[in-house]
C-alpha cells in the first residue's frame, strides 16, 4: 500500500514536471518567432505602406544579344505646359551656351511634338494695349511776361490790388502772353483751371504745355505767388479763378471767400479784394473754382454787373466760365464755349477738341476750358497742340480774344 502511494505521488511529480517543460517551450519559441518580426511600425508608416503601390518588376531581356527598351517621351497633350517665353535672338558675336545636359524636349532620340500636341498647348492672350503718354514736343518758346509793376499796383486792406495806372495802362496789356495780333488765322484759346491746387499736376502742366494756353490759378493755392512767377518767366498768361455761387449750393461749396448771393454787398466786395490780392500779375479774372462756375451768382444780375465792374476799373478782364454765356456786360472779356473735360475721358475730350475746332473756323475764335490739370487732360492738350498749325489754326492766349463790354461807351482801351 505504502508502494502504491509511492508511486501516485511520483506519477503526479512526473506529470507537472512535463506541463512546464512544455510551457517554457512556448515562451522561449514565441520570443524566437517575435524577434524576427521586429518592431512594431506605427500607424501612419503602415498606412503610408499601404496606399503606395508596389513597382513593377523589370522584365528581364528575352536574350543576352536583344535591344534595350525604348523610352518613349511624355505627350504634351496629357499635361500641357504654359508657352515658354520667346528666346533672345542669338548674335554672331556671342555664341550660344552649351548645357551640361538639353531637356528632354531638345534631345537628339527625343520625338519632336505632333500636331495635335501643339494644337492642344494653350496660347497666351494678347495684353491689352497701354495707353502710353504722349511725349512732350518742342513748343516754339515765348518771351517771358513783365514782372509786376508797382505802378499798377495799389494798397489793399489785405495785400496789393490791381489798379490802371495814371497813364492808363492796365494789366491786361502789360501781363498779357506774347501773341502776333496780325496773324489772320482762327484762333483757339485754352484755359486751364485750379492751376497750384495740386502740385504733381500743376508740375507736369507748366512743363508740357505750350505757352500760348492759359492757365487759371486757384484762390486757394497754397503757393499761388511762388507759380504766378513761374508762369510769368515761361511766357504764360494767368487768370485768377473766382469763387462764385453755383447750382447745387451749399451741396457744391465753393469754399469760405466765395461770392454768395445770401451775403451783403460789403461782405462780397471784401472777400473779392481777398481773392485779387493773393498774387501780383495776372491778366485777369474767371468764375470758375473746384468745377464749379457760379451760375446762381451770375443769375443775381445786380451783384453780377457790379462784379464786371469793379474788375473793369481795376483794368482786369473777366471770363465767365459758363459755356455759351452772353459775353460780360461791363467788362473786357468773354465767355466760355466748349468745357472739355465733362466729363474727363480721353474720347471725350479729343471729341470736344474737335468741336472747339469748327466754332473756330465758323466765328474766327473759340474758348475751351479745362477744370484742372489732370493727366488725360494735359495729355490730350499736348497731343492736340501739336498739329494745329497744320490744321490752319492757331493757339492764342485769352488776350488774344477778349472783346469790348457793349453796355459802355467809356470802356477803357487797352
Amino acid at each position: 500500500m505504502a508502494k502504491g502511494l509511492a508511486y501516485r505521488i511520483f506519477a503526479g511529480w512526473r506529470g507537472l514536471g512535463v506541463f512546464w517543460v512544455l510551457v517554457l517551450l512556448l515562451l522561449g519559441g514565441g520570443g524566437l518567432w517575435l524577434d524576427r518580426l521586429g518592431p512594431a511600425e506605427p500607424q501612419e508608416r503602415l498606412a503610408e505602406a499601404a496606399s503606395t503601390p508596389a513597382p513593377p518588376a523589370p522584365e528581364p531581356p528575352a536574350s543576352a544579344s536583344a535591344a534595350p527598351p525604348v523610352t518613349t517621351p511624355p505627350q504634351v497633350a496629357e499635361t500641357p505646359a504654359p508657352p515658354a517665353a520667346a528666346p533672345e535672338p542669338a548674335t554672331a558675336a556671342a555664341p550660344a551656351a552649351t548645357p551640361a545636359e538639353p531637356p528632354p524636349a531638345t534631345r537628339p532620340d527625343a520625338a519632336p511634338p505632333t500636331a495635335e500636341a501643339s494644337a492642344l498647348t494653350p496660347v497666351a492672350p494678347a495684353p491689352p494695349p497701354l495707353d502710353v503718354p504722349v511725349a512732350t514736343p518742342e513748343f516754339p518758346t515765348a518771351r517771358p511776361i513783365a514782372a509786376p509793376d508797382a505802378a499798377l499796383l495799389e494798397q489793399g486792406r489785405f495785400g496789393p490790388l490791381p489798379r490802371v495806372g495814371n497813364d492808363g495802362r492796365t494789366s491786361i496789356r502789360a501781363y498779357a502772353g506774347q501773341f502776333e495780333r496780325q496773324d489772320a488765322r482762327p484762333r483757339i484759346g485754352i484755359i486751364v483751371a485750379d492751376i497750384g491746387i495740386s502740385n504733381a499736376q500743376t508740375e507736369d502742366a507748366i512743363r508740357r504745355l505750350p505757352p500760348a494756353v492759359t492757365f487759371a490759378i486757384s484762390p486757394y493755392a497754397p503757393r499761388a505767388a511762388q507759380v504766378a512767377e513761374r508762369l510769368r518767366a515761361k511766357g504764360v498768361e494767368t487768370l485768377i479763378g473766382l469763387p462764385l455761387e453755383p447750382a447745387g449750393y451749399p451741396l457744391n461749396d465753393p469754399g469760405n471767400r466765395a461770392l454768395l448771393t445770401g451775403r451783403s454787398a460789403p461782405e462780397n466786395m471784401a472777400n473779392l479784394e481777398w481773392i485779387l490780392s493773393r498774387f501780383p500779375g495776372y491778366v485777369g479774372a474767371i468764375g470758375v473754382v473746384g468745377g464749379m462756375r457760379g451760375e446762381r451768382f451770375a443769375a443775381m444780375e445786380q451783384s453780377y454787373l457790379a462784379l464786371q465792374e469793379s474788375l473793369r476799373n481795376r483794368g482786369l478782364l473777366y471770363v465767365d466760365a459758363r459755356p455759351n454765356a452772353a459775353a460780360p456786360a461791363r467788362a473786357w472779356g468773354r465767355s466760355v464755349d466748349v468745357i472739355l473735360d465733362e466729363p474727363a475721358t480721353r474720347a471725350e475730350i479729343e471729341r470736344r477738341l474737335g468741336e472747339l475746332e469748327a466754332i473756330a473756323k465758323a466765328r474766327g475764335s473759340a474758348l475751351g476750358l479745362a477744370h484742372a490739370a489732370t493727366p488725360v487732360v494735359v495729355d490730350r492738350l499736348v497731343a492736340w497742340a501739336v498739329g494745329i498749325e497744320e490744321r490752319r489754326m492757331v493757339l492764342a492766349p485769352v488776350t488774344a480774344l477778349i472783346r469790348r463790354p457793349p453796355e459802355t461807351s467809356e470802356a477803357r482801351t487797352q
